[in-house]
C-alpha cells in the first residue's frame, strides 16, 4: 500500500461553502423589520411583489428592493421568502383563538371594555381584534385612569352591560391601585372588573427582544418614561410625532400573542370573559 501524503482533494465537494454559515430562509410577511445590506436602509416590510419587496422605515421613507438582496434581521443575514400559504384544517387568530369562517361581525354589545390609551387599544385590537369583532366587544380609552369612577357612574353598568378596565401600573400602593378599589367598593363595583399589569406602560408589555433589547431599561423618574425608551433604542423623541413614530415601531413588531408577556395575555383575557358572560 502507498501512503496518500496529500490526504484528500481538497477541491472535492463543496468546497466553496466550507465553513459558511447557511443563511437562514424568513417569510416576508407585512410589518417584518429588516435591513437591506448594501444600502443600509431598514424598515417594515408594507408589500411584497414576485421579484420586489418594499420596505417603510421609520421616518415614513418607503424604498423597493428586489427580493434577492442581501437582508439582515438583528445584524444577521437572512434570505427573505414569500409567505407559505396557511394549511388546511382550521387557522387561529392573533389571540391563538381558533379563527371563526366567514362570520360577519357582531352587533356591538351593551358591555365595554376600557383601556387608558391610545397604544393600549391599538395593542388590543393587534392581538384581540377579530376575538372582539366575533363577540361584539368595542374597546375604548379613557386617556388616564384619574377619572375612572365618574365615567363608570355615568355608563351605570348592570347585568348585561359590564365594564371591564385595562390599567397600566396596577401594583400595590400605587395611585392605580387606589382608584381601582375605590370603583369596586362604588355602587356598581359588581358589574366592574378592573385588572391591571404591572408595567409603567403598555409598550413594556411587548417582550424587549422584539425590539432588539435584553430588558426593558429603568428610566429615572426625573425622565419622561417614553422619553428615555427612544433615546435607549436611539429613536427621536423631541415632538410628540417623535413618540408616535416609535409605537408605530414597536407595534409593528407585534404579530400574535407569543409577541407580549403574558402578564398582559391573561389580564386581557379575562376581561373579554367577563364582559361576554351571559346576563344572569
Amino acid at each position: 500500500m502507498r501512503d496518500d501524503r496529500y490526504g484528500t482533494d481538497v477541491l472535492a465537494g463543496d468546497w466553496r461553502s466550507a465553513g459558511r454559515k447557511p443563511v437562514p430562509e424568513v417569510e416576508a410577511v407585512r410589518d417584518l423589520v429588516v435591513e437591506e445590506a448594501a444600502s443600509g436602509f431598514c424598515g417594515a416590510i408594507t408589500r411584497l411583489e414576485a421579484q420586489t419587496v418594499e420596505l417603510e422605515d421609520y421616518f415614513g421613507k418607503k424604498r423597493v428592493f428586489p427580493v434577492s438582496s442581501g437582508f439582515l434581521i438583528d445584524g444577521e443575514p437572512v434570505r427573505l421568502v414569500p409567505p407559505k400559504r396557511a394549511a388546511s384544517g382550521p387557522s387561529r387568530t392573533a389571540s391563538g383563538s381558533f379563527a371563526v369562517a366567514e362570520q360577519k361581525a357582531r352587533t356591538a354589545r351593551a358591555s365595554r371594555i376600557f383601556v387608558e390609551g391610545r397604544h393600549d387599544a391599538e395593542l388590543v385590537e393587534r392581538v384581540w381584534g377579530d376575538d372582539l369583532r366575533v363577540e361584539g366587544v368595542v374597546v375604548e380609552y379613557l386617556e388616564g385612569v384619574d377619572d375612572l369612577d365618574a365615567i363608570v357612574r355615568e355608563f351605570a353598568p348592570g347585568p348585561g352591560r359590564r365594564i371591564g378596565v385595562l390599567v397600566d401600573h396596577l401594583v400595590a400602593g400605587s395611585k392605580e391601585s387606589r382608584i381601582a378599589d375605590a370603583v369596586a367598593r362604588g355602587p356598581f363595583g359588581e358589574h366592574v372588573l378592573v385588572v391591571g399589569h404591572p408595567y409603567v406602560d403598555i409598550w413594556q408589555a411587548v417582550k424587549p427582544g422584539r425590539v432588539g433589547l435584553d430588558a426593558w431599561p429603568q428610566i429615572p423618574r426625573s425622565v419622561p418614561w417614553k422619553h428615555g425608551i427612544c433615546a435607549a433604542l436611539g429613536l427621536p423623541h423631541e415632538t410628540q410625532a417623535d413618540i408616535a413614530r416609535a409605537w408605530k415601531l414597536i407595534l409593528g413588531r407585534v404579530s400574535t400573542y407569543a409577541d407580549l408577556e403574558p402578564e398582559l395575555l391573561g389580564r386581557v383575557e379575562r376581561l373579554i370573559d367577563f364582559v361576554t358572560e351571559p346576563a344572569p
